[in-house]
């Protein structure tokens, strides 16, 4: 019998930026939203499996731009009950995920904007290609 074996690529097209800031999730929302024009908004917890045996759960914050139709979403790297989003870059305490081509003076003035913040130590933007677990943010 022959074996018929599938193989797929992940759809990594989106621009993703590391932020790291002491903030809980619903603080920082607001100061991005304060300053960026984004209207950022809670809904349901990003889950990931790890190992097939436990989940865990990340904090997610969504707005879509329809003008442009730009999706934005605010991942939190640290799980509710621990875990974490991307293990490689655990010293990160937020992604900013934006799907969608976007003009890079846009990005480079939204990053601008949220490294303006007072309570944020750095944000950058970050090449997801180059991460090993980057399969945890696609959903």
């Amino acid at each position: 019998m022959n074996k018929l074996t599938l193989k797929y690529e992940l759809d990594i097209d989106f621009n993703l930026v590391a932020i790291t800031c002491p903030l809980k999730d619903y603080r920082l929302c607001y100061y991005i939203n304060k300053v960026t024009g984004l209207d950022l908004h809670k809904i349901d917890d990003h889950e990931i499996w790890q190992d097939n045996q436990h989940s865990f759960y990340f904090g997610r914050y969504y707005y879509e731009d329809s003008n442009n139709e730009i999706s934005y979403y605010l991942l939190n790297n640290k799980g509710l009950e621990g875990g974490v989003l991307i293990p490689e870059m655990k010293v990160t305490d937020f992604f900013l995920l934006i799907k969608n081509a976007i003009d890079d003076e846009l990005l480079e003035w939204q990053i601008d904007q949220i490294n303006n913040l007072k309570e944020v130590v750095v944000a950058s933007e970050i090449d997801p290609h180059k991460l090993k677990s980057r399969e945890n943010l696609v959903f």
